[in-house]
This record gives C-alpha cells, sequence and structure tokens, in this order.
C-alpha cells in the first residue's frame, strides 16, 4: 500500500468514530410533571409549555414530559411523585407547596421546581430564598403577603366590615403560615376572624352554614388546588348567602366570585420553565434563587357586586387589571 493511501485510510478511520458520534441521536431529557389537572389553571401550564419550546425544547424530540395528574385525589400525590422518580426524571415540576412536599418527600436527589408555591420558606421547603439548599428551588406567589392585602382590599369594598370567615384547607402545608399573616392583617384593621379548616368539597356547604350562624360578613378563600377545582360552588355558595368573598387566582372570579387578588400565574409558569431549562442545562437547584413574582392582578366582577347589592368604589375599579360585567 503507498504511503499517502495508507495515510488517509488512517484519517478515514480516525474519523468513524466521530462521524458515529455525530450521527447518535441527542439525549431525551424527562420532565416530571405532578399536578391536579390540566384544566386547573390551563392558560399557566400553556405558558410553561409555551415558554420551553421558545428555549428550544421540543416535545418528543429533545424532551418527554410524564404527566401524573391527582384529579382530586390529593391522597395519591406521593404514589404519583414516586411514579416519576420510578421513571428517573431529570426534574420535578411541582407547582404548588401539596405538591412540592409529595415530591419532596419521594427524592431528595432529583431537582424539584415549583412555579407558584405560596411560602416556600414557611412550609420547609428551602432554607431560604437567596440560597434554596438542597434539591427544591422556583417561584413563589408570597401568599402571606398577598392575602393580607386582599383583605384589606376586601375592607376598602365592604367599609362595614367586622366579622370576616377564612377558608382553608388543612392538607395545603402554606395554609398555617397564610393565616398567621391574616390574623396580623385582620389585628390591624379591627376585624375578627372565624377560620374554617375544609378538607374537602363535601365540607363547602357546611361551611357556608357555619358563617351565617356566626354572622360573618365576608369570606376570604385561601388558595390550593382544591378550592380552584370547587371554584364554581364556591362562587354558588358565596351569592347564595349574600357574602363578599376574596379570592387568590383570578379563575375564581371568571367562575362567578367577587373578588381576587393574585400574583400572575401565567407570567410565574413561564419563568418556571425557565428554571427547568437552566436545570436541564446543567445547574443546580441550590444555586438557583428562589424568585418573587413581579406581576399582581386585582380582578372584580361587577355583575356579582350587583347581585350582592355592593357599589365597588370607583378608585379600586380604576385599579383594577380587570372588570367583569
Amino acid at each position: 500500500m503507498r504511503r499517502r493511501e495508507f495515510i488517509s485510510l488512517l484519517g478515514a478511520a480516525a474519523a468513524w468514530p466521530l462521524a458515529a458520534r455525530a450521527q447518535q441521536p441527542a439525549k431525551v431529557y424527562r420532565v416530571g410533571f405532578l399536578w391536579d389537572s390540566p384544566a386547573v389553571w390551563p392558560h399557566a401550564l400553556e405558558g410553561f409549555r409555551g415558554q420551553l419550546r421558545h428555549l428550544g425544547w421540543v416535545e418528543g424530540q429533545n424532551i418527554v414530559t410524564e404527566y401524573r395528574w391527582a384529579e382530586g385525589r390529593f391522597d395519591r400525590l406521593p404514589e404519583l411523585a414516586e411514579e416519576l422518580v420510578r421513571l428517573k426524571v431529570d426534574v420535578i415540576v411541582a407547582p404548588t407547596s401539596i405538591y412540592t412536599a409529595a415530591a419532596k418527600r419521594a427524592t431528595s436527589t432529583i431537582p424539584i421546581v415549583f412555579a407558584s408555591h405560596a411560602d416556600p420558606i414557611g412550609s420547609g421547603h428551602v432554607a431560604s430564598l437567596a440560597r434554596p439548599g438542597g434539591n427544591i428551588t422556583g417561584f413563589t406567589i408570597m401568599m402571606s403577603e398577598t392575602t393580607a392585602k386582599g383583605l384589606e382590599i376586601l375592607k376598602e369594598v365592604v367599609p362595614g366590615l367586622s366579622r370576616v370567615a377564612v377558608l382553608w384547607d388543612p392538607a395545603t402545608p402554606s395554609h398555617r403560615p397564610g393565616l398567621n399573616a391574616i390574623e396580623v392583617m385582620a389585628q390591624a384593621l379591627g376585624l375578627r376572624l372565624q377560620t374554617l379548616a375544609v378538607p374537602g368539597v363535601t365540607e363547602f356547604d357546611g361551611a357556608f352554614a357555619a358563617m351565617v350562624r356566626e354572622r360573618a360578613g365576608a369570606v376570604v378563600v385561601l388558595s390550593t388546588p382544591l378550592f380552584m377545582g370547587g371554584a364554581s360552588r364556591l362562587a354558588e355558595l358565596a351569592l347564595k348567602h349574600k357574602l363578599p368573598t376574596m379570592f387568590g387566582p383570578r379563575e375564581h372570579v371568571e367562575a362567578g366570585g367577587l373578588l381576587s387578588y393574585s400574583p400572575d400565574r401565567a407570567d410565574l409558569y413561564r419563568r418556571a420553565a425557565t428554571y427547568v431549562d437552566r436545570i436541564l442545562r446543567g445547574e443546580k437547584p441550590a444555586d438557583l434563587p428562589v424568585q418573587q413574582p413581579t406581576k399582581f392582578e386585582l380582578v372584580i366582577n361587577l355583575k356579582t357586586a350587583k347581585t350582592l347589592g355592593i357599589d365597588v368604589p370607583p378608585t379600586l375599579i380604576a385599579r383594577a387589571d380587570e372588570v367583569i360585567e
């Protein structure tokens, strides 16, 4: 064999492994998504998906999303979280505190990203906002602060208010810190609270009956997937008993509730997708600080206000991000 041919052959042989590697498909990452139902906050879920696409993650090509839906069966969350761990997903998206708690129990190594956690420090899910530590990070809705602000807005709508009922879910880790914040604000506003633990949708009617017996003048409903799933029923009961009600997510007002004050969840879910992107590209959750909301929404349902016989102050209407008429 001639020397030039031999050298050419060696060069071609050396190139084979490179060519073979170039033809190998890129790794397909697995993202676990632990949530109640695609019908809960669909605009937020689509915002998350859309942002991932914008960042170059194409479903079925370089990413596969493993969805696990609780469908209102929150007792199944540990089982669903463990399924995702067994699948060896690269990251778990557990949007709120109740899902984060289930994911945290299932794994201490797989990164977990929350998108709208009410109180990650109070729930014990992160050490601090700046340095979350461990395998969990994400975005918080600052429920303790926003719910307290919501109570203040409710008092503005009902100036003579003296007694307020608060619906909360004992299974939602962030609700106890949220109750503490409401109590502090209630004292500042001169309001008395009636707190009602509601563990399931079958308890809604009984809770409202208790409010009527105690002569509550209004209601604050803490944010949780359980209450989101029963948004229409909660709005119906509030109207039936003539109780002005402050919610967190805007979907409650779209379902007929009077008021909602909360961070823009679609924005938070889009931002959460950027953390999933960064983790898949090699960053560690412990190095990604928990971020706070930058956009808030005040939504008012004037049709409901009219039914309740409430004149919403024009100054508040002017401040609203959306008014439903």
